[in-house]
């Protein structure tokens, strides 16, 4: 047998064993991290798109919780929204106390003091009409789950937070509660807040109580921890979007607290701690148990310290 019949393939030896030098080497995806990673697809020599790639900054893969469809044009429309719709509703109610007794715009203001109902009755129409546009523009506009879009999801559901029980977050609420408290006890000029103006009746301060439990953590959670928090953190980056979503949040309540910039301050903290629990665990029911058991706490003591609503301090 001669070489041509033990090699029919007309191949040297060497050659069959080693590829050829100009095949390309198998490209293998660099590894990633399950939060944010670093792509750097490899590029042949000679590639027109090496030059193009070059140089760009890795591309951050974002987790799931950050994964939203709205963007800043959307977040604009909504505070146009939110405005106008306070507007129309605080106007609203306006005309139906002052119909037909032509009252002054300071015998309304009263009107509203000694009317502790018509005031919550005005937020949560405002609160229906802040969840009636982000279900029509997102759920029925954009075809996506509604609750689950704005973070709220399962705890647990992010392996790298842990595991940890609900109750710890309501808890933890509870124990941030009494912190706060403490901190403001010895501030001055904290007696004659706008918002102690409800507690001057019985009726008032129960109505503030059950929608500070009841309705507040809900609406207050899915805006700034559900809707606002991702596009912060997904558009600046998670600690910037915490930073902000928490002074948005202390400077809302700066009107019930009469811009009293430590409580605001306080208020400011309290928000950034919340929405680092949203961001560590990556549902906004973490956020959503802290804030119902920091204000549970506050109803509790406020129950306990006048006695069932029965003698209260603010009274004339």
């Amino acid at each position: 047998m001669n070489d041509h019949d033990e090699n029919p393939d007309n191949t040297a030896p060497d050659q069959a064993v080693n590829p050829s030098p100009e095949a390309p080497a198998e490209i293998v995806p660099p590894a990633t991290d399950p939060v944010v990673a670093s792509q750097s697809p490899e590029v042949l020599p000679g590639d027109p798109m090496a030059a193009a790639i070059h140089g760009f900054q890795a591309k951050r893969i974002l987790p799931e919780d950050l994964r939203v469809s709205w963007s800043w044009p959307h977040l604009i429309v909504f505070i146009f929204f939110g405005f106008a719709s306070l507007m129309v509703v605080q106007l609203g109610f306006v005309f139906y106390v002052s119909a037909n007794k032509h009252l002054s715009a300071v015998q309304v203001q009263r009107v509203f003091e000694n009317s502790p109902q018509l005031l919550v009755e005005t937020n949560v129409l405002w609160y229906a009409l802040l969840f009636l546009f982000l279900y029509v523009t997102l759920a029925v506009l954009r075809d996506v789950p509604f609750w689950r879009s704005l973070g709220w999801r399962k705890l647990n559901a992010n392996p790298a937070a842990g595991t940890s029980s609900g109750w710890m977050y309501f808890f933890s609420g509870c124990g941030l509660a009494i912190f706060v408290a403490l901190a403001s006890y010895n501030m001055k000029n904290t007696e004659h807040l706008p918002i102690q103006e409800i507690f001057k009746n019985r009726s008032g301060a129960m109505l503030l109580m059950a929608m500070a439990v009841l309705v507040a953590p809900l609406v207050e959670e899915t805006v700034f921890r559900g809707y606002l928090y991702p596009l912060f953190a997904k558009s600046l980056g998670v600690l910037p979007g915490i930073l902000i979503t928490g002074v948005l949040f202390g400077l809302m309540h700066g009107s019930q607290l009469g811009w009293t910039w430590r409580l605001v301050l306080l208020l400011t903290l309290v928000g950034v701690i919340f929405t680092f629990a949203r961001a560590r665990t990556g549902t906004v029911l973490a956020s959503f148990l802290l804030h119902l058991g920091y204000n549970s706490m506050i109803a509790v003591t406020s129950i306990i310290a006048t006695k069932g609503f029965q003698h209260m301090p603010m009274s004339p």
